[in-house]
This record gives structure tokens, sequence and C-alpha cells, in this order.
């Protein structure tokens, strides 16, 4: 009996509840106004629902307006100090450490692509981590603030550099796809030379006839690279040397053989080929020799195409395999 009297209770409870919040929810509040003109009361309804939706609208904005800061905040002398402090900071960072680099791998030739590598990593590395002081430890921008700013200056830039950003998003391809890098010897077009920088813009090679080429990153991402050693500071180097017709290829063979494995730049590990080829120039045919063999450091490829040529040419003369007559 008492159990039921006091569900009973709480049910009448639950009813009134319910029904004062109804009728909150439908309760309209009158507004006495008095004319100006008039001792009449007039009743004007004003509903409460207009009412809490309006204020939360003005509390909503105030908290917004709470949030932005002010560009005093954002800028300040001190702050613009201590940022360009860090941009020096940061420059003489990348040219102390890409000397150091430079210096170590001149100094081995085993491991001097290897190091030079690492160059373009380490100074975009650098360059992003004090971007990230600058701005979220000096100026410390509101995350709201950067996200529209950010939007706004892509797409405004996104327009107007779009070369720029071409050339940006393919250094960065070639640093992670890593189709060539620092110290290869790579043709690209008409030119050859080794890689002397990997840029966010170009990519710098240095050819035979000492000649700096800036070639733009996004044009390499639309054309063919031919890498000649690969990451390995060993390459391959081709002499070719014209010959009469009728010279004995055997002899020929065993004497080019000779004279490359008795250069001082050779790289003995891996093998020597001698291949021949019958080409006609000015109605006339020669025997085309060439003699393929590996450098030890590809620094010395031109010195070692040129030892290998006067070795044999020497050797085949001064053993009257050919004669000079044969030249003419």
């Amino acid at each position: 009996m008492k159990k039921a009297f006091f569900i009973l209770i709480l049910f009448i409870n639950s009813c009134i509840a319910w029904a004062q919040a109804d009728s909150v929810k439908d309760t309209t509040v009158m507004v006495v106004a008095i004319k100006a003109d008039s001792t009449v009361p007039v009743a004007v309804k004003v509903d409460t629902a207009t009412v809490t939706a309006d204020e939360k609208l003005n509390n909503e904005i105030s908290d917004l307006k709470k949030d932005i800061p002010s560009l005093s905040d954002l800028i300040s002398i001190g702050k613009v100090f201590w940022a360009i402090v860090f941009l020096f900071g940061g420059y003489f960072t990348v040219r102390f450490i890409g000397s150091i680099l430079e210096k170590l791998a001149e100094k081995s030739t085993n491991y001097r692509i290897t190091i030079k590598g690492l160059v373009p990593v380490i100074k975009i590395s650098v360059w992003m981590i004090v971007l990230f002081i600058i701005i979220m430890g000096i100026f410390h921008p509101p995350v709201n603030g950067i996200i529209a700013a950010t939007a706004s200056i892509g797409i405004a830039v996104g327009f107007a550099a779009q070369d720029i950003l071409k050339n940006i998003f393919g250094g960065i391809m070639i640093l992670f796809d890593r189709p060539f890098q620092v110290g290869d010897k790579i043709e690209i077009g008409e030119y050859y030379g080794e890689v002397l920088e990997i840029g966010l813009r170009s990519t710098r090679i240095v050819t035979p006839d000492d000649s700096l080429v800036s070639v733009p990153n996004g044009e390499l991402m639309n054309k063919s690279v031919s890498n000649s050693n690969t990451g390995e500071a060993n390459c391959q180097v081709v002499a070719e040397i014209y010959l009469p017709i009728t010279v004995d290829t055997a002899e020929v063979r065993k004497i080019a053989i000779e004279s490359a494995q008795v250069s001082r730049f050779i790289y003995l590990n891996k093998p020597i080929t001698v291949l021949f080829f019958n080409e006609v120039k000015e109605r006339r045919s020669y025997l085309k020799m060439r003699l393929k063999a590996y450098v030890s450091d590809i620094r010395n490829e031109f010195a070692f195409k040129s030892d290998m040529t006067e070795i044999v040419m020497r050797e085949l003369l001064s053993q009257k395999v050919i004669s000079p007559d044969d030249l003419k």
C-alpha cells in the first residue's frame, strides 16, 4: 500500500513538472507600455523563444570578438626582433652545416654521394623548424586565424605563382622520389654534368666545361633524366676510337683491356667491355671501338676517358697494330 502511494506521488509530480515546462514553452510575456500622449496601457506580446535566440546570437558574437586578438597583440617590436633573430640564426645554421658537410663529402670518395644527399634535406628541415618557431612560438596567432589566412594566401598565391609552386612541388618530389641526388652525374636534355644542388625552385648541375646550369624542377618532372651512377661513387666511362676496317680485333681488344687496367682511375670491381661497330663516314668504312670501363671516382670521369684513349692509341701504334697512315 505504501509502495503504491509512493508511486502515485511520483506520477503526480512528473505530470506537474511536464505541465510547467510546456506552459513555459508556450508562454508569452506581457509588456505594458504607456504612450507618451495617453495614460492607457498597451499590451505587447513578445515571444520568449525569439528573445532567447537573439540573446544567444549576441553572446556568440561577443565571444568571437573576444577570441579575435588585435593587431597590436599579434605584432610588436619585441616579436619582430626575435623573429629576425631566428631568421638570421636559421640562415647561418644552414650555411654552417652545409659547409661542414661539403668539406666532409669532398674528403671521402665512398660516402661522398651520401653526405651530399643530406644537404638539401637538412636545409629544408632547418627552415621548417625556424618558421614553426616564429609562427607558433613568437607570434602565436589563433588557430582560426591561421586557417583563414592560409586559405586566403593559398588561393591568391595559387593564381599568381603557379610556376613557382610547380617548381617547389617538383623539388619536394625529387627529394622523396630520389631519381637522382647531389653528386650524381645526370643528363637532362642537352645538358650533362654533376648535380651540385637540389633547391626548392631549381636543380643546378655543373657541366664538363665548368658551366653552371639551373634547370627548373617543374621541367624535370616532365623530362627523362639519365643517371650515370645512381648514388654510387663509380660510374661507367665509354671511350670511342675509330680504327681501320682491316685491323685485328682480337689483338685490339687485348690491348684495350690492358690499357684500361693500368690506368690510375680504373675501378676493377666491375667488368671492362670492348665492342666493335662498323660505320661509314665520307664514303669510307671504319671500325668504331667502344671501350667501356668504370672509374673509381666520378670526379675523374673525363680524365679517365682521356687516359684510356691515350694509352690505347699509344700501345696500338707502338705494337704496330695500326700505322699512322691508317689514321689519315
